[in-house]
């Protein structure tokens, strides 16, 4: 990918990060766990671990269920503990051939960082819009708030212990209730690199789906 592009692509990326008062072990069960993941990430309704990949992580099939319409798809992880700063990473491709899906290919990353406070939890990605530049205008923003809804959902369970499930996303219109999951609380502008500033080297190198 010529450098112009591939600068375009990362500022284009969506960032989230949240500060979530637990332990690191605690978020990393919950985030790790592919059936845990399904439950609290709105993107997902099923992931299902298939295969070892030869130079470690995994493969993976999901699913996303729209009522009348299931968007299937594949991915690759793979997962990379006690980085020199303290951190922990996972790094995933994805892709699916759904005519449906607003998201085809794409690549992201976790980064996980300890602090006095508990754990800033990660994302940047990016993706090929399924129905073109000019429709991902409108669809992105509801990707990105969707990614930073289920990442206060997930604050929630790991800090109290209340299970996502006690906030479908009907909640989100129950606005006299404080103690809902909100987009609000986490933090979507990326910094100054872009996107993809916390990205582990492992993304560079994870097979394709």
């Amino acid at each position: 990918m010529p450098r112009a592009r591939a600068a375009r692509t990362r500022s284009r990326g969506i960032y989230v990060e949240v500060l979530v008062r637990a332990d690191l072990e605690t978020l990393w069960r919950l985030t790790q766990d592919p059936e845990q993941h399904a439950r609290w990430d709105l993107r997902f309704s099923q992931i299902v671990p298939e295969a070892a990949l030869e130079r470690g992580g995994y493969r993976f099939r999901y699913e996303r269920s729209l009522g009348l319409h299931t968007i299937r798809g594949t991915g690759t992880s793979i997962r990379e503990r006690h980085h020199l700063d303290g951190s922990s990473t996972s790094a995933l491709r994805f892709d699916t051939d759904d005519r449906l899906s607003p998201l085809r290919g794409g690549r992201g990353y976790w980064r996980y960082v300890p602090t006095a406070e508990g754990v800033r939890f990660i994302t940047g990605y990016d993706y090929t819009p399924g129905f073109g530049r000019l429709a991902d205008r409108l669809i992105r923003p509801l990707v990105r708030w969707m990614t930073a809804w289920s990442f206060d959902r997930l604050r929630i369970w790991a800090e109290t212990g209340v299970e996502p499930e006690r906030w479908p996303a009907a909640s989100v219109v129950a606005i006299w209730n404080r103690e809902r999951p909100r987009a609000s609380r986490c933090t979507t502008e990326p910094p100054a690199q872009g996107a993809f500033a916390h990205e582990p080297e492992s993304l560079a190198t994870l097979e394709a789906p």
